[in-house]
């Protein structure tokens, strides 16, 4: 990822969430704990997933590859920024600066595609149940997983590839505490009206056609759910709740990013810490909080330590 020779900027400035020691010290005490608590609950999720053989079916398998998701997002900027709250002059490298480019749409895209699989694994179970078994195989659920990673990576490299040989040679203040790409390239010493809207068609591309595959897969659900009247469909329509109050609470600022106009307004900073940062809280939370299914295998699990703990 070596820059071209007209960029002679070395590091960027990050310009964090406020100037304000207060306001740090608690913004540091408040994402602290998002941060632990997001990590750990993904972390768990994997582990209760793996260790109870009836959470074995290709929903479980594909929550907890979202789950590892999570904790990679979780990872790739907020560390970084829980540090820099107690640092004033606040950078970061070139490299390190490309680094988070492509490790955030990497994760994003990847996860945007995941939720797809995992609403077509909620259609296949309510309106074709008898073909479930036969349609959502363990290896049509890595496949979907592996389709996942591939998308999200050649997203991530489409806008990589001509970021990284911008001219930057002179202003390097980004007016966050990551390095976000809109902002970034705003930063070259060029007219950035042609990258702007390859950003723009790139990633507006990838968040809205998965968004409208999502829509019309759970109305798809919705509508099929309604006509029955069994505690099976109220079961559905719970498990359906938790996938589309994730659905929209993660694509809502995605897209406000990449289709509102290109001017940046004072509230997009806190609306990128929502998606960075307390984001990958929602599985855990929405996810596997309300599942019966989960909470009942955490109690198993617990139980099994516990007396083991005993002897």
């Amino acid at each position: 990822m070596a820059h071209t020779n007209q960029s002679v900027v070395s590091e960027f400035v990050l310009l964090g969430l406020s100037d304000s020691w207060g306001l740090q010290l608690f913004f540091f005490a408040i994402f602290s704990i998002v941060y632990v608590t997001s990590v750990l609950g993904n972390i768990m999720i994997i582990i209760i997933i793996s260790s109870d053989s009836r959470l074995n079916s290709p929903m479980y398998f594909l929550l907890s590859n979202l789950s590892f998701i999570d904790i990679c997002q979780s990872n790739f900027a907020t560390p970084k920024m829980l540090v820099d709250f107690f640092i004033e002059h606040k950078t970061i490298s070139f490299h390190g600066c490309m680094a988070q480019i492509f490790l955030l749409h990497s994760f994003v895209g990847s996860e945007m595609m995941l939720l797809v699989a995992m609403a077509y694994d909620r259609f296949i179970a309510i309106c074709k149940p008898l073909h479930y078994s036969t349609i959502m195989t363990r290896r049509l659920c890595v496949i979907f997983v592996l389709i996942s990673w591939t998308v999200g990576i050649l997203h991530s490299v489409s806008h990589l590839v001509f970021t990284v040989d911008l001219p930057f040679c002179g202003p390097n203040e980004v007016d966050s505490f990551f390095c976000d790409l809109p902002l970034v390239i705003e930063l070259a010493c060029m007219d950035t009206y042609e990258m702007d809207i390859l950003t723009l068609t790139n990633s507006g591309l990838i968040s809205l056609s998965c968004f409208l595959a999502l829509i019309v897969s759970y109305t798809i659900i919705l509508i099929t759910v309604r006509r029955r009247s069994s505690s099976g469909s109220s079961k559905a329509l719970s498990t359906l709740t938790a996938h589309i109050t994730v659905v929209i609470l993660f694509f809502g600022p995605c897209i406000y990013f990449y289709i509102w106009p290109f001017s940046r307004l004072s509230v997009d900073k806190f609306l990128s810490l929502f998606y960075i940062v307390c984001t990958p809280l929602l599985n855990p939370i929405i996810y596997s909080l309300r599942n019966e299914d989960v909470k009942s295998a955490f109690q198993k699990l617990r139980s099994r330590h516990i007396s083991s703990w005993k002897n």
